[in-house]
């Protein structure tokens, strides 16, 4: 696996994010006919809260983002996504788990919302998420956090 790491935020971040994103999500978009070059943007643009963000950089380069925004009765997992050229180095399976691992000490569920089709699915289901609620275009996946 690659080296990683998680920082916080820094001015300059969001637009980059923003491209990254919508090369990211394009072809789960395109799939499902609903990749608009202009709201695949602003969407991040519009829901972004650095507060509750991370950039993960891989050696040392910008590689994607996740957010873990606390919520009434969960944290909810956002906006996570890698650059294409990073996926499938285990980058995302580690990130996933240091921050699961953080919910689970503080016996917290966590929610998310996953495109249908998308293969990030089955490693939220490799991780115990499991689905609560689909829809034509999204799956909503809760985790219950595991006994330490």
């Amino acid at each position: 696996m690659a080296d990683w790491e998680m920082r916080r935020p820094r001015a300059g971040d969001l637009e980059l994010l923003v491209e990254v994103r919508a090369e990211a999500m394009r072809a789960d978009l395109v799939r499902l006919g609903r990749y608009d070059e202009h709201r695949v943007r602003q969407r991040l643009r519009d829901s972004w809260e650095p507060a509750h963000a991370w950039i993960i950089e891989v050696a040392g380069a910008f590689a994607g983002s996740v957010a873990l925004r606390p919520a009434e009765d969960a944290h909810w997992l956002e906006h996570f996504f890698l650059d294409p050229r990073t996926q499938g180095d285990g980058v995302g399976t580690a990130v996933l788990a240091e921050l699961l691992e953080r919910c689970d000490r503080d016996g917290t569920r966590v929610r998310l919302i996953v495109l249908r089709g998308s293969a990030a699915r089955r490693l939220y289901e490799r991780h115990g998420f499991v689905t609560v609620d689909e829809d034509p275009v999204d799956v909503h996946m809760l985790r219950e956090p595991r006994p330490r």
